[in-house]
């Protein structure tokens, strides 16, 4: 293998230029000439113009890698929308998003519509390599039939696959793609090899290399279902207290002086990650004929948070002798996490639809959040940016996402609104009520 390809004649592609794609595009761009390639054409334009919309490169890191052609550099990013600039590549990164549906199946069809877009300009000795999560098994049973159909190559021969799982947390300014240690793998010992060193190139926290590919996809679908069972506890444990009159975060603060109490805090658990990767391996799980109990449990335990939130205002509100139905609702944010763009399986939403239910006219209000995606995505209007909200307009306050930007709302308890808070983010002295 390495007769035909090797680190230093590398030439990059990377597959998908979300909150994924494009930070690892900019720091292999560092070392190698890298193509960036997405299907969305306004997404290329504003790379190509030095700005990425997801906040997770700065815009003047950017601009600092982004080059019009490899002609006279040897470096670079070139992003393009155009399946045929990729065909002078002998490395490419997959780094697609992996939903599921409505009935919380996988869905593979951004991961495979890419491998035919690959396959189409794939050549001997080329590496392809693949980022985005799944079950074990997808990479090799599901993306190289795609790249040998559409190649006319001989996996293992021919060409070689690898998998590299993304640990990017958007938002996160500290633990970012070159500070996180990275899980390799290859299709063979000498494409893991590969794999590994081209990743020890860029990424400066270091590398694992897994004995093989499923290795590394079960390891990656694992640690979102790990987090997703913790956080399922705890808010099982926030229902328990809540019924008990108990504040669950005091009993976290006191539980957490042990040494070896896990820091765990109950919320909403949304996101492309956390949200997501527990279907994909209860998936695999069941079509080898297992049910798995606790992975689905915790899923179902998070999904209904939501309602409980909801619920947890309209008792509030009947406490406090103020009419549901017809009464104004302001939702304090969207976005699936805090200080952080990304509405991608927003749990937030089922708060939302909740209060909704009670005939209550609820206004979204998050500084953060694009009003046109959230409009497309959920169908609602929301208020954004500075604008002038009239909190006493309201008769519940749910403070549904952390934004450093709600710390400046002039939020005061009084018995004509409920104020309740997600993320016990606000004073405790200044709510209602909290998970």
């Amino acid at each position: 293998m390495y007769e035909t390809l090797n680190i230093k004649n590398s030439k990059i592609t990377i597959i998908g230029l979300g909150y994924v794609g494009l930070p690892l595009a900019v720091e292999f761009a560092k070392k190698f000439p890298t193509v960036g390639f997405d299907i969305n054409a306004k997404r290329i334009q504003e790379i190509n113009a030095g700005h990425d919309r997801t906040l997770e490169v700065e815009d003047d890191y950017l601009k600092s890698v982004v080059v019009n052609n490899f002609d006279e550099a040897k470096t670079g990013l070139v992003a393009t929308d155009k399946p045929a600039d990729l065909a002078d590549s002998n490395v490419y990164i997959v780094t697609v998003p992996t939903p599921t549906d409505k009935h919380n199946r996988p869905v593979l069809t951004p991961l495979l519509k890419a491998s035919e877009t690959v396959g189409k300009v794939l050549k001997k000795g080329d590496v392809v390599i693949y980022e985005s999560t799944v079950y074990p098994g997808v990479t090799e049973d599901d993306c190289v039939p795609v790249l040998e159909k559409f190649s006319g190559l001989t996996f293992n021969n021919d060409f070689y696959a690898g998998y590299s799982p993304e640990r990017i947390n958007p938002g996160d300014k500290e633990h970012t793609v070159t500070k996180i240690k990275k899980v390799t793998a290859g299709s063979t010992p000498e494409a893991g090899k590969f794999v590994d060193d081209l990743y020890k190139d860029v990424i400066v926290a270091g590398t694992h290399l897994a004995p093989n590919i499923k290795v590394a996809e079960a390891a990656k679908v694992i640690e979102n279902s790990q987090r997703d069972i913790n956080i399922a506890f705890v808010n099982e444990l926030s229902k328990i207290f809540t019924m008990l009159d108990i504040d669950t975060q005091d009993v976290l603060e006191a539980a957490g002086t042990k040494w070896n109490f896990l820091p765990f805090t109950p919320g909403l658990v949304g996101g492309h990650c956390i949200g997501v990767d527990p279907y994909y391996l209860a998936q695999k799980a069941q079509e080898v004929g297992y049910h798995p109990e606790i992975i689905l449990a915790g899923r179902r335990m998070n999904d209904s948070m939501g309602k409980h939130v909801a619920s947890e205002v309209i008792k509030k509100m009947m406490r406090k002798d103020l009419k549901v139905i017809d009464s104004k609702a302001l939702m304090l944010g969207i976005t699936f996490k805090e200080n952080c763009p990304d509405i991608r399986n927003t749990r937030a939403i089922d708060v939302y639809h909740e209060l909704k239910s009670y005939d209550m006219d609820v206004d979204v209000y998050d500084p953060w959040a694009d009003p046109e995606e959230v409009k497309h995505e959920y169908g609602i209007n929301i208020l954004n940016g500075e604008y002038p909200i009239n909190l006493k307009d309201y008769s519940a306050i749910v403070l549904a996402v952390s934004h450093e930007k709600f710390r400046k709302l002039d939020l005061c308890k009084s018995d004509d609104c409920v104020i309740f808070d997600v993320k016990s983010f606000l004073d405790k002295e200044l709510v209602d009520g909290r998970l």
